[in-house]
């Protein structure tokens, strides 16, 4: 039995009284002390690992301003904050052991678009994507471009003053901030913009903070003007974070956004901006350059530079060898294709964009013209072209991917963020690049590259195992020698991504403007308690250094090897934040989208866990030999123990732990879509296995995971059990368990509409009798619980269509599948169960004859969740309909109906393991004559038992709300929207009282008409 976990460091006394003082100002955002959301708040996308001692997170300007005049009372002298958005920084900008002021989940607002004028205003905490979502009803975009735009916030930013791919056609994050709305440590909401002298002058006789900075930032203007000049590179990336070379912008306007840009939360609290916002281009072409060596492809670039385009991204071979093996890989193939067997070792992707169809097709035909007619000696091997927009963003989607795909790497050793946004002048970028891989081989260590090379900018990442104490003193030795390098090209350590941690290096950097900087810092936090060590400290403060943090390396290496090993599924994640996505129509991760909440995504679980893991491993607990043990005792060996625990409620780390665990759909989203392959139900599921060996299980449990083996004897009183559950008493009963929306029984008798059909049982015995020919004409379906018994018709229109392609179909006796076994965490009754199962699919494959499944979800269990099962235990291939029908499409007969359109609403499953299925059902309708569009969308919010557990019903459907409704709403009617999983039909019903059909229904349907 697990032992009580009671390390849950309460947050320090004057925290507590902040929390306090902050409530009886009147707050409204969120306040959380909790060891929990601490926590989850102690990472970004860095190596380093800080423990804040509160999180905030305000609802409104006023908020802001209230943290701020509170923590200037005396009292409060000695806390430090920092402001926090996406939280995806590399380099620990927004990490702090003070308070965090999150503005992500509440200050996430449009609050004005005006097309006319071409701007927008909003809050900082809105994301990037969400902003162009909005903005594209206008035929607008806000430009600099991230890889990180589904999760990074405005705020974030203009705090990095971030940008990324075409950066050089748009420039900067500051290059669009119109105005700043920030809050300043003496309580004053200043809105910054570019001034003429005499606005300056008037602002400059101010006797407050505003006034003091505008009158000390100018005389640095005016009296450093030859010195900056000497020192700030001419960069398109130059120094982010307090830009002196950019206080006089172009119309010589004086521009306290230049220093506020970039300075990472060490200035001020941002609160809204204002910001331009340009065309969204009509027509994009991008041209796929394939190279024999990565320095062929950097050197390359020079000389495609002169085409004029957009932008140009470089990937190296590690990248796309990674990517050939994520789901992304399905969508972009065809554009990278092998040369006489050979992958190529680096690539250039070039963009063209325009207005018209002209605009892009003149540069790019005279720039494949000129590829084709080069030399070969320059190493390249051949192009492709992708048009439009839908082909060029898979392509950038892959390449966004980048930096997760990285990580993805297998083996301790991963690729890590620390010297990986180096910018030079581009014509140096191949000679630099050079020095800079012989330096990584010297030291015999792997990495991977990407980047920006029209700018100069290429992120660097070596896979370095931080948990190993002997690896970690390189971030030292590789930094160093990376600063003298990019000194040697005339070039930035950061280029993009801010300094962060790295700020130790400023002094050397700026040289005698270091002084500057420090004025500059001192005049707006004289206290140096905003963001400290960052960037530049006051005379007298210190300047964090990368090897003076904590990292996660350090705290992952008290976790024994062999329960790291255990827990794989969480322990690899690096933060990313993929799973922060706002986008309501990706399916990673619907928790997170429902409640804002980053305990709930897959990012804030693995930590919780990781934290769990070290903390028992602290006590000299390990959880795999606790399971172990669990499964040979007797359920009641330790049930008074259980009991006496459950009742007591004492304060356990775990309770925490589970709360994060029991808000998990179990979609599965994560581990298709997270770069890293963060697998949460599985690591969830072995935590709930060991955590209800020392608390009880409530019985909704004990009934969702017996359902399946006891559907069969339920099934013969269908009738009697359709009227008690649908009845006042059998609601309010099943309400009482915690459970809402139960489903009912099939009308239909299997054993009455197979027998019609002249549709046997598949056994051994019957295969075997069949001749080989036989066999290749015969196909079994394999049942799962919530098809065959809770929607027949769908099961009997799959046999049907089988029939129809001159199939003859046989099914599978009904076996148990297990999987809500699995997502509960009863994992020694999913292996017997899942063995079983297995056990006769193996018979009956081994004669042969393919077997198919009917419902997604439980059909690619056998992928997936059989995995935990030994090597000689787990099952054969069990198809997805959709992937038999393409096997056999040229047995589809196409319809007299040709041109049918259909929609489909797929299985978050299937959109994360099995992607390039989908296209197999379009194969299949094709064959048929009709076409189908899949649609993009997020999880219905349905997800198996979730949307039927009553204190979840309302997240489910606000789920529902986000994506599945609209899609719903517009298309329903039609008659033509289609829907794969057994749950999401379901939900569609409860909710919008519409039955969908199964695509293998509306097949049917087509040939029918033939």
């Amino acid at each position: 039995m697990l032992p009580r976990i009671s390390d849950m460091r309460a947050p320090a006394p004057l925290h507590a009284e902040l929390a306090a003082e902050l409530r009886a100002r009147g707050f409204e955002g969120d306040l959380a002390p909790s060891f929990g959301d601490r926590i989850v708040s102690a990472t970004d996308n860095s190596i380093y690992q800080l423990l804040p001692q509160l999180v905030a997170f305000p609802r409104s300007v006023d908020d802001l301003v209230r943290i701020v005049r509170a923590t200037a009372d005396d009292r409060f002298k000695d806390i430090v904050f920092a402001p926090r958005g996406g939280g995806t920084g590399t380099n620990g900008q927004s990490l702090t052991e003070g308070l965090v002021v999150d503005v992500s989940r509440h200050l996430n607002g449009i609050i004005e678009i005006n097309p006319a004028e071409r701007w927008a205003r909003v809050q900082a905490g809105v994301v990037k994507d969400q902003l162009n979502a909005a903005l594209a009803d206008h035929g607008l975009f806000f430009p600099p471009e991230l890889s990180t735009s589904n999760r990074a916030t405005i705020g974030g930013m203009i705090s990095t003053d971030a940008s990324g791919q075409g950066s050089c056609l748009y420039g900067k994050t500051r290059d669009h901030v119109l105005e700043l709305t920030t809050v300043l440590l003496d309580g004053t909401v200043w809105t910054s913009r570019p001034l003429d002298d005499e606005e300056l002058q008037e602002i400059q006789r101010r006797p407050d903070l505003v006034g003091a900075v505008h009158r000390l930032v100018d005389a640095i203007q005016r009296e450093q003007a030859d010195q900056i000049a000497a020192h700030f590179p001419k960069l398109n990336r130059c120094l982010t974070g307090y830009d002196l070379a950019h206080i006089r912008d172009d119309r010589g306007r004086f521009n306290l956004n230049s220093i506020l840009c970039g300075s990472e939360g060490t200035l001020a609290l941002v609160a809204e901006a204002k910001l331009n916002v340009e065309p969204i281009p009509k027509h994009s072409a991008l041209v796929n350059v394939r190279y024999g060596s990565f320095d062929a492809a950097l050197r390359d670039a020079q000389e495609l530079i002169r085409f004029g385009a957009a932008s140009i991204e470089t990937v190296d071979s590690r990248v796309l060898g990674l990517a050939q093996k994520d789901v992304v890989w399905d969508q972009v193939r065809q554009y990278f294709p092998e040369d006489d067997g050979q992958r190529a070792t680096g690539v250039n992707l070039v963009e063209f964009v325009g207005d018209s169809e002209l605009d892009v097709e003149i540069p790019v035909r005279r720039m494949t013209e000129a590829l084709g007619a080069a030399d070969p000696s320059r190493g390249r091997r051949g192009f492709t072209v992708a048009h439009g927009e839908a082909e060029v963003n898979a392509i950038w989607t892959m390449r966004k991917k980048s930096v997760g795909l990285l990580g993805n790497m297998q083996g301790d050793k991963r690729p890590i963020p620390f010297v990986e946004d180096t910018a030079v002048p581009p014509e140096n970028l191949a000679g630099y690049i050079a020095e800079f891989r012989a330096l990584l081989d010297a030291h015999g260590l792997v990495y991977g590259m990407f980047g920006h090379v029209d700018a100069g900018v290429l992120h660097v990442r070596p896979a370095i195992d931080m948990k190993d104490p002997t690896q970690e003193p390189l971030i030292r030795e590789i930094t160093e020698e990376v600063v003298r390098l990019t000194s040697k090209y005339g070039g930035l350590l950061w280029g993009e991504h801010g300094k962060g941690v790295r700020s130790e290096f400023s002094p050397r950097f700026f040289g005698p403007l270091y002084p500057v900087l420090q004025s500059i810092k001192a005049a707006f936090d004289p206290r140096n308690r905003l963001n400290p060590g960052k960037i530049a400290a006051p005379a007298g403060g210190q300047l964090l250094a990368i090897d003076g943090l904590t990292t996660r390396g350090q705290l992952d290496r008290t976790i024994p090897a062999s329960l790291r090993s255990a827990y794989d599924e969480a322990l690899h994640c690096n933060g990313n934040g993929a799973c922060f996505s706002w986008d309501p129509n990706e399916a990673m991760c619907p928790s997170y989208k429902a409640t804002r909440d980053r305990r709930h995504s897959p990012k804030g679980r693995a930590s919780l866990i990781r934290e769990w893991l070290r903390q028992l491993a602290a006590l000299g607990i390990d959880p795999v030999s606790e399971a172990a043990a669990l499964r040979k005792a007797s359920r009641w060996r330790d049930f008074p123990a259980r009991l006496r625990n459950s009742w007591a409620r004492e304060a356990d780390f775990s309770h925490a732990v589970k709360e994060a665990m029991d808000g998990c759909l179990a979609c599965k989203s994560c581990s298709g879509q997270c770069p890293i392959k963060v697998d949460v139900p599985t690591f969830r599921a072995k935590f709930l296995e060991v955590y209800h060996g020392r608390y009880l299980r409530p019985l909704r449990d004990h009934l969702v995971g017996s359902l399946e083996s006891m559907l069969p004897a339920l099934g013969k009183v269908s009738g009697l059990y359709n009227v008690l559950i649908d009845s006042p008493p059998g609601r309010a009963l099943m309400r009482a368990i915690g459970l809402v929306h139960s489903p009912k029984f099939s009308d239909l008798s299997i054993q009455a509409e197979l027998a019609a059909r002249g549709i046997a049982i598949a056994t051994l015995k019957t295969l075997e009798a069949l001749s080989i020919e036989e066999r290749a004409r015969s196909v079994v379906l394999v049942q799962d619980a919530f098809t065959s018994f809770y929607e027949l018709h769908v099961v009997l229109a799959v046999l049907d269509l089988m029939r129809a392609i001159r199939f003859r179909p046989f099914v599978a006796p009904f076996r148990a599948n297990g999987k809500p076994l699995h997502v509960h965490g009863f994992l020694s009754a999913f292996t017997r169960t899942a063995s079983r199962n297995a056990a006769m699919l193996r018979d009956l494959a081994a004669t042969g004859v393919e077997l198919v499944g009917v419902d997604a979800s439980m059909t690619l269990t056998y992928r997936s969740e059989y995995g935990m099962l030994a090597e000689a235990d787990r099952p054969p291939p069990v198809l997805l309909v959709q992937e038999w029908l393409a096997r056999h499409h040229n047995a589809i007969p196409k319809a007299s109906s040709a041109g049918d359109e259909y929609l489909l609403l797929p299985h978050c499953s299937e959109r994360s393991l099995a992607l390039s299925t989908l296209r197999d059902w379009q194969t299949a309708f094709a064959a048929a004559g009709a076409s189908l569009q899949v649609l993009p969308s997020g999880c219905c919010g349905m997800a198996g038992t979730y949307g039927h557990e009553a204190e979840h019903r309302a997240t489910s459907e606000y789920i529902y709300g986000m994506s599945w409704g609209p899609h719903v709403n517009r298309w329903a009617q039609s008659g033509h929207l289609l829907a794969t999983g057994y749950s999401c039909r379901s939900q569609v019903k409860i909710m919008d009282q519409r039955a969908l059909a199964h695509p293998a229904q509306a097949l049917l349907a087509c040939l029918s008409r033939c």
